[in-house]
């Protein structure tokens, strides 16, 4: 089975901080759960992966691409839903999600169509002419999502998708990580918590 997601002593340092230690794996397709303590370096390897930063040392390939080959490559292939807030408060979800669907190289009508598309499947449909600024936290991380998928990625990476939100929140963002897998979309999920893992992963990297 062919790896999504591979490194090769990928190191990363910040002075005399290594953030990450010659992190060697294979990561196969399907719901991916990357689990460590916070500062462990879960958001350091995805910046990494999407070429955002470079590696101290050793090499991150993606889809069988090496990263440093061809960055803006990859990063066609990939969906990226960050843990901080991203998306502009005075913007609709969906201005906000068609735009980054054309910004990833699709025409603006297939864009606006996608957008509404991906919106209905995180439960936004009735709110996405709505300015972000009013969402609930929850109602911003399934925002988030939708931008992360809206150009149909091979390859989606989810940080900390579940902080902030409440149990109801966090049972419909996993329900949501795991349909996203029966889509055939790969998806690394980045999260401290061992339970979300369990519930929707196939396999799991563990970061010390």
């Amino acid at each position: 089975m062919t790896a999504v997601l591979r490194t090769d002593g990928l190191t990363k340092a910040y002075g005399p901080v290594r953030a990450l230690d010659a992190l060697t794996v294979d990561v196969p397709p399907g719901r991916i759960g990357l689990v460590g303590a916070n500062g462990a370096g879960k958001t350091t390897l995805f910046r990494l992966v999407l070429g955002l930063i470079h590696p101290t040392a050793g090499r991150v390939e993606v889809l069988g691409r090496p990263v440093a080959a061809d960055p803006v490559g990859v990063r066609s292939e990939l969906g990226y839903m960050p843990e901080h807030d991203c998306l502009p408060l005075d913007q609709t979800a969906a201005d906000a999600v068609a735009t980054l669907g054309e910004l990833s190289g699709l025409p603006a009508r297939a864009a606006r169509q996608r957008a509404s598309d991906v919106l209905n499947l995180v439960g936004l449909d009735e709110a996405r002419f709505r300015p972000i600024a009013g969402f609930s936290t929850g109602m911003r991380q399934r925002a988030k999502l939708a931008q992360a998928i809206v150009a149909d990625p091979k390859l989606v990476l989810l940080d900390e998708p579940t902080a902030g939100l409440d149990p109801s929140g966090r049972d419909s963002m996993l329900d949501l990580v795991r349909r996203l897998g029966d889509f055939g979309i790969s998806v690394v999920m980045a999260t401290h918590i061992l339970e979300d893992v369990q519930r929707v992963c196939d396999h799991v990297v563990m970061i010390d």
